[in-house]
């Protein structure tokens, strides 16, 4: 059995911009992982089998393409230890099947190279191309075309979510989403802080806000905002002591992780 660590991320920042003919919106989003990680098991298997998160489709779907790419049978089976939390907007279930992918490629005779397993990947989710690198990236396009980036990686990040919190589909957040005027600006505001390593300068998420990302701002994080389409918020700080102090402070809000970045 071999075993590979599937990170959450975060979206330090996402615009949504117009629609595209294949009817997605544009983005612009800096995807950061995060230490917060599940855990992908594998071991060879008589058939395919997903064991340990009953909910899992998107696993077993990019394993299924993957044994129909190579011609080979899906004789594969993946354990998924969960611990980032479900539709949060951290990128759970598209970071396991990143994993999941990696894994079985290792096995195959003729392994695909980096960027036909990302071709492989990016119709099943935006965000399994990025897991599939390494890396902070800026994401465009679809969210699918990347770009590495060089960013502070020096601090802390305290997770938020709240009670009662509950995440609508993505689908539904972006059909909902009807401001695309500016986008350009925006994306040049975003391309500018990243330029300057300045996190603290990114424009808030066009797609989900949280009054949570205040409060966090109160407590001493020079970022917050919410992940993707939420409900997860996160605050940046400095120091450890700093995310500490804040995470005792807002315990009774709901459940939360201290974290920091990851590779």
């Amino acid at each position: 059995m071999t075993e590979l660590l599937a990170p959450a991320k975060i979206n330090l920042a996402l615009l949504a911009g117009p629609k595209r003919p294949d009817g997605r919106h544009e983005v612009v989003t800096v995807l950061q992982r995060i230490s917060l990680a599940d855990c992908i098991a594998f071991e060879p298997a008589d058939e395919l089998q997903v064991e340990g998160f009953a909910e899992d489709t998107i696993v077993r779907r990019a394993l299924e393409q993957l044994a129909q790419t190579a011609d080979t049978a899906s004789n594969w089976r993946v354990t998924i230890d969960k611990q980032i939390p479900v539709a949060a907007g951290l990128g759970g279930g598209s970071s396991d099947a990143a994993a999941a992918l990696r894994l079985a490629n290792w096995t195959l005779r003729r392994p695909l190279n980096d960027g036909a397993l990302q071709d492989l990947a990016a119709p099943l989710g935006a965000d399994i191309p990025f897991f599939l690198t390494s890396g902070p990236q800026l994401a465009e396009g679809d969210g699918t075309e990347l770009q590495p980036l060089r960013l502070p990686q020096d601090y802390w990040i305290l997770l938020l979510l709240a009670h009662g919190e509950r995440k609508q589909s993505t689908k539904a957040v972006y059909d909902a989403f009807t401001g695309e005027e500016g986008f350009a600006e925006r994306r040049a505001e975003v391309l500018r802080a990243l330029a300057l390593g300045d996190l603290g300068a990114l424009p808030p998420n066009d797609l989900a806000s949280s009054p949570l990302a205040d409060e966090l701002r109160a407590h001493g994080a020079f970022r917050a905002d919410v992940s993707g389409a939420g409900p997860a918020v996160y605050g940046l700080f400095a120091e450890q002591d700093e995310a500490l102090a804040a995470h005792a402070a807002l315990a009774g809000r709901g459940p939360s992780w201290i974290t920091a970045p990851a590779w």
